[in-house]
């Protein structure tokens, strides 16, 4: 598939083309990170670098047979050199992505159409914010999203499916999104912001005395037992490790999903290509691993994944996955903790309620209407909830008011 925009990308009315890329190993990998780079100096996000998604498909966790086919949009000027690209997937059903549209899909067909396949925008598996559009850092970065924009609409045009869907968007592309035809969704995360503390002691200063109690505790006692923990990351990361937890993440993935995403090959292929960004947290008990939680670092943030166990600890669950990224986050002086999708539980442990973002573009008219309809309620149910959650976060009054006037 190919198609030409007029575009002003350097200011001179120059031609663009769209190239749909099957798989990223006909992309230059340099290139593409350095399109993922959204600030002079800064490395990508880790989910859209090339590694990780080229690590989804050498495994094969991404491709025809997993209903994730690889349809990666290139931007090119006319002399074939690549502008920007967008990680992006055809999809034949809607597991995996963590922002619903099952009831859009059913309703859809219901009444005679034909939802999938649909094009989707994102980094496979994973419910976590990046940048969709990789335009790199220079001045035409906002031109070039806009030529994107209209690359997914002509995508969707020329190929007759029925929607583009781009989920857990940075602020630029959203910004560009909602003002092309894309209907604005919101949902909810608890992610724990790091406000310059320089120990976890710190942190709990700022929580209401019974909650510091709390935690306090509910950490000694998931280390009961003789359970000790260890990170392990670069060259400390070895097979074994990845064996202990591929049997954690299968376990607790037949159990939430019925059939687990990824395969043991990605983790391998992930710890070869991205080992300096991999913290594995993992719990040890008489000599074996016994729990474990996946986490990858990026520029300002750490991101918490995977978790699994053999062993039923109290509080364990809490200790691996979310109080050792505060502790790693706090060391590392990172700005954010994302601990994944879901869970109000996290709130106790200081993870705030965020807001997070995605854009989609249906072409059936009768469909964008209704759909357009349900956001607008959906959005202020969001916003809604989430002041209430915010005025149940551990912290004491004046530090909740604060984190208030902030948002």
């Amino acid at each position: 598939m190919t198609d030409e925009f007029n575009e002003a990308a350097d200011g001179e009315g120059a031609v663009l083309s769209l190239r749909v890329a099957e798989g990223l190993s006909s992309i230059d990998a340099d290139r593409w990170d350095e399109l993922a780079t959204t600030r002079p100096g800064v490395s990508a996000n880790p989910f859209v670098r090339h590694a990780f998604l080229s690590s989804l498909e050498d495994a094969g966790c991404v491709g025809e047979r997993s209903g994730w086919l690889p349809q990666h949009l290139v931007l090119e000027d006319g002399r074939g050199e690549i502008l920007a690209v967008a990680p992006a997937y055809l999809k034949s059903h809607s597991q995996g992505e963590y922002v619903f549209d099952q009831g859009w899909a059913n309703a859809f067909e219901r009444a005679g159409g034909r939802y999938y396949p649909k094009l989707q925008l994102s980094a496979p598996f994973s419910p976590v914010t990046g940048p969709r559009f990789l335009v790199g850092s220079r001045d035409s970065a906002d031109s070039m999203r806009l030529a994107m924009a209209e690359a997914v609409k002509a995508y969707v045009a020329q190929t007759r499916i029925s929607s583009a869907h781009a989920t857990f968007l940075e602020a630029p592309d959203l910004e560009v999104l909602e003002g092309d035809d894309f209907l604005h969704r919101t949902d909810q995360q608890f992610h724990f912001v790091n406000r310059g503390y320089a120990t976890y002691d710190d942190f709990l200063e700022t929580l209401a005395s019974r909650k510091r109690k709390g935690l306090r505790k509910e950490r000694r006692e998931a280390l009961a037992d003789g359970i000790t923990i260890e990170r392990l990351s670069g060259r400390s990361l070895n097979e074994a490790a990845w064996d202990a937890f591929f049997h954690f993440y299968m376990d607790t993935g037949s159990r939430k999903w019925g059939r687990p995403y990824l395969n043991r090959r990605f983790f391998s292929l992930l710890g070869e290509r991205m080992a300096d960004e991999i913290v594995l947290v993992m719990a040890r008990r008489e000599g074996r691993y016994i729990a474990g939680a996946l986490n990858l670092v990026g520029a300002d943030r750490i991101f918490g994944r995977y978790w699994g166990c053999t062993e039923e600890h109290a509080f364990l669950h809490f200790e691996v996955c979310y109080h050792q990224a505060i502790d790693y986050a706090i060391e590392h002086k990172l700005a954010v903790v994302e601990a994944g999708a879901q869970g109000e539980h996290k709130l106790a442990r200081g993870y705030e309620p965020v807001t997070t973002h995605s854009a989609h573009y249906i072409a059936h008219a009768g469909l964008r209407d209704a759909v357009r309809s349900y956001l607008e309620h959906e959005r202020q149910e969001v916003e809604a909830t989430n002041e209430v959650l915010a005025e149940h976060t551990p912290f004491r009054r004046g530090e909740r008011q604060d984190r208030a006037d902030e948002n």
